[in-house]
């Protein structure tokens, strides 16, 4: 799959990508989204960064994935804000893996406005291997690290 191309950001403050994302969704902000002050609710991006990471997972896994059953849980979330969103807006979530370990797995997104390119915010995630029957850390599974390493056309091989 080609590499989403993104505008370069006018922000000097905005980061430049560490890996090129693959993976976009266009998200839809609903009325009760946006804040007091007419923008959309801090919250509300890591809800759309949820989202995210499960459309990416599903078009990453060559398997339909049963939820109940996934190994892999969050964390940490981390999140920076460079400009609000505003109701009209059309945004989507831009999702990559950067890193993955023996045990976890990094996920850099961002919410962006579709049209413009103008970064809203960028979340970095880490999720880690959890067996739920121990509720215990866990391996990341090789067909996950398989999966990913085919879509991002990147080896993530772990040493």
């Amino acid at each position: 799959m080609q590499p989403i191309q993104i505008p370069a950001s006018t922000n000097p403050k905005v980061p430049q990508p560490s890996q090129p994302f693959r993976h976009r969704l266009p998200m839809q902000i609903r009325f009760n989204d946006i804040d007091a002050l007419g923008h959309l609710n801090n919250s509300i991006y890591l809800q759309f960064m949820d989202l995210g990471k499960a459309a990416y997972f599903s078009a990453v896994m060559p398997e339909r994935i049963d939820w109940k059953r996934v190994n892999i849980v969050v964390v940490n979330i981390n999140c920076d804000f460079y400009a609000p969103t505003y109701f009209h807006e059309p945004i989507e979530v831009l999702t990559t893996v950067t890193a993955i370990s023996e045990r976890s797995l990094k996920i850099e997104q961002r919410v962006i406005n579709s049209k413009s390119g103008e970064v809203k915010c960028i979340g970095h995630t880490v999720m880690a291997g959890f067996d739920s029957a121990t509720a215990q850390g866990a391996l990341i599974e090789q067909t996950w690290v398989e999966a990913i390493s085919a879509f991002e056309e990147r080896d993530f091989a772990r040493s």
